[in-house]
């Protein structure tokens, strides 16, 4: 399920993973858990979550449907997990849609572009903020928020604007938390993943549109191996952040993209 040598994490650290009903949230979800932590499972649906959750021992994980674009869902998830653990160590900010892909920019309706928006930049933001809140009053005071960015805060791919600007705007996210986090002990930092294979990359490996306007597939890699990273920048001590980072399929076109 994860890697034997992963550096286990202090005793009853609370994690908080979003999008952990599928993908790289459910890999780092159960990385976590075989490293000690306690975890609580966002995601829309129940049924995925409780399945990701299904190796886990009983104590050690709460599944809790949670839409992020709602700021009472957002509230609701993190009040919960106060309820049922005490206290929040670790929010993983992985929720994101690529929704409108491949859809060339003049034809992206309105519609579309304020879905991808609401997921990956509002929804992210209403995560961090839940949990800075918490991170701030509980005692011992601090915690860590690794955010999921992409290759995509870096480059685009062809007919990506709306999922390639909020990845942008994630980083940007990303370091204002670092910098108002500095006086209550709450570190953040950013990992780019690249090419993990999941549902959402299948078709990386069938033929995917690159930049010279040709279809070619890319190699992808194990999302067991983001979850190995997430388990490693997450068991540092707040003293120590990895700020960025970026895990990739090691071939894939993105050093020389374009």
């Amino acid at each position: 399920m994860g890697h034997g040598s992963a550096v286990r994490c202090a005793p009853m650290s609370i994690a908080v993973v979003t999008g952990a009903g599928s993908g790289i949230g459910r890999s780092v979800a159960r990385a976590l858990a075989e490293a000690g932590w306690q975890v609580a499972l966002a995601g829309r649906r129940l049924a995925p979550l409780e399945e990701t959750a299904a190796p886990f021992p009983a104590s050690d994980a709460l599944c809790v449907p949670t839409d992020v674009t709602s700021p009472e869902q957002v509230a609701a998830l993190f009040e919960a997990v106060r309820d049922r653990f005490g206290r929040v160590d670790l929010l993983f900010n992985n929720a994101g849609t690529f929704a409108g892909g491949g859809v060339p920019v003049e034809d992206l309706d309105h519609a579309t572009w304020r879905s991808v928006v609401d997921v990956n930049l509002t929804g992210a933001f209403l995560c961090a903020q839940a949990a800075f809140r918490t991170m701030k009053d509980q005692a011992p005071q601090g915690g860590r928020i690794i955010n999921n960015g992409s290759i995509s805060a870096h480059v685009p791919r062809p007919h990506s604007i709306a999922y390639t600007a909020t990845k942008h705007a994630m980083t940007g996210l990303t370091k204002s938390l670092s910098l108002d986090g500095r006086p209550y002990r709450i570190a953040c930092g950013q990992l780019d993943i690249g090419n993990a294979a999941t549902e959402m990359t299948a078709r990386m490996q069938t033929g995917i549109l690159q930049a010279n306007g040709e279809l070619a597939a890319e190699p992808v890699m194990d999302a067991a191996d983001v979850a190995a990273t997430v388990v490693h920048m997450a068991a540092l001590p707040l003293e120590a952040n990895v700020q960025f980072a970026t895990v990739m399929a090691t071939a894939m076109p993105y050093i020389g993209r374009g």
